[in-house]
């Protein structure tokens, strides 16, 4: 096949192109320059996408012999990613850029141009799996990715490889080292790579300006503080929340209302939720027959609960959870597994979390 090797600069993309290159692939290299100021992306193991970044995808293209190219995808990755982001914070949710980014980015502009120009796929270094065109969780718990690509839809995933899936982290950088490939220790990228300093509230405070408000617990009604934006909460945080409740039971967040600026807060018992509703879901498989019995994976590192799923009138979902959950946030995304041992990792689809009860 013709492929496009996604090389971020880091070990685990490195690696997949090399493997793509070892299964007898026609392989084409390309990194993608997401920022009109690409200098600022990164700060040590914080962000990616860097000149930096560039720089090392490129000597692994030459040390594999591939033709290798840079695309600017920076306006659409703005718009798509960036912008996206700040505007779900204004309204009061809380987003997952890089899920955004694998819809809208890597497995829609990039993967749309790849087939353009003639290539069969896409190989990218994510850790999951694809078995029989089902997407799976990778064998490497620890650094599984299938959350942030439950988005994807059959077809999009009919144009995916994913090599690392089937190997642990430890083995990549192994594979790596063996090649002599310069990122063989390199440190992972991590958190939000267009806020390389990992100051997500002074980001979204330089973008929305100061808004300030009440902080209101929930147990007594009264304005125990005040906050300079509801941007910089989200449901189910703990830390950080800058008040005095009058005792010393600690406060979550339980909601926030942007157009009063009231951010909620209130004591562990009731901070838990029994019931998640979700949008249009998003099925990687074909849409099941509903109600059906599942897991439910709430937050990118968290972990799996199981639930009935049932159809919502407005065509989203009705997530009944078995056990009830703190910190589900709106605009999250809720990722259904199958629910038994022999298909436990098996992606059923996701759909965006508008609320629970």
């Amino acid at each position: 096949m013709r492929v496009l090797a996604a090389m971020s600069g880091g070990v685990d993309s490195a690696v997949a192109a090399a493997l793509a290159v070892d299964a007898g692939h026609d392989v084409t290299g390309v990194h993608l320059a997401l920022s009109p100021d690409r200098r600022t992306l990164r700060s040590g193991a914080r962000g990616c996408c860097s000149v930096e970044d560039a720089h090392d995808a490129r000597r692994v293209a030459d040390e594999l012999g591939i033709p290798f190219y840079v695309w600017d995808l920076a306006e659409r990755f703005t718009e798509d990613v960036v912008d996206d982001f700040v505007a779900e914070y204004a309204a009061g949710r809380t987003p997952n850029p890089c899920l955004r980014c694998n819809e809208r980015i890597k497995f829609a502009a990039v993967l749309d141009r790849a087939r353009a120009l003639g290539f069969d796929a896409v190989v990218t270094g994510h850790h999951a799996r694809l078995v029989d065109g089902l997407l799976r969780r990778s064998v490497d718990a620890a650094k599984d990715q299938s959350y942030v690509l439950a988005v994807l839809r059959p077809d999009q995933l009919a144009g995916a490889l994913f090599p690392l899936g089937g190997m642990t982290k430890h083995r990549v950088r192994e594979m790596a080292a063996e090649r002599g490939f310069a990122v063989a220790a390199k440190a992972d990228s991590h958190d939000i790579c267009f806020i390389p300093d990992g100051d997500t509230r002074g980001f979204l405070a330089r973008r929305l300006g100061e808004q300030p408000g009440p902080v209101v617990d929930a147990g007594t009604g009264a304005t125990v503080g005040t906050h300079a934006g509801t941007y910089g909460f989200t449901v189910g945080q703990r830390r950080g929340l800058g008040v005095a409740a009058g005792d010393s039971r600690p406060r979550y967040v339980l909601g926030i209302e942007p157009v009063s600026r009231t951010v909620t807060i209130g004591t562990a018992d009731l901070a838990g939720v029994g019931e998640v509703r979700t949008a249009v879901p998003t099925w990687t498989a074909g849409a099941p027959e509903l109600p059906l019995r599942a897991e439910v994976q709430l937050r990118a590192h968290g972990g799996p609960v199981p639930c009935t799923v049932r159809c919502a009138p407005d065509g989203g979902l009705a997530i009944e959870l078995d056990t009830a959950q703190r910190g589900v946030a709106p605009g999250q995304s809720a990722v259904l597994y199958a629910p038994d041992a022999e298909r436990g990792d098996l992606v059923l689809g996701q759909g965006a979390v508008l609320g629970t009860s």
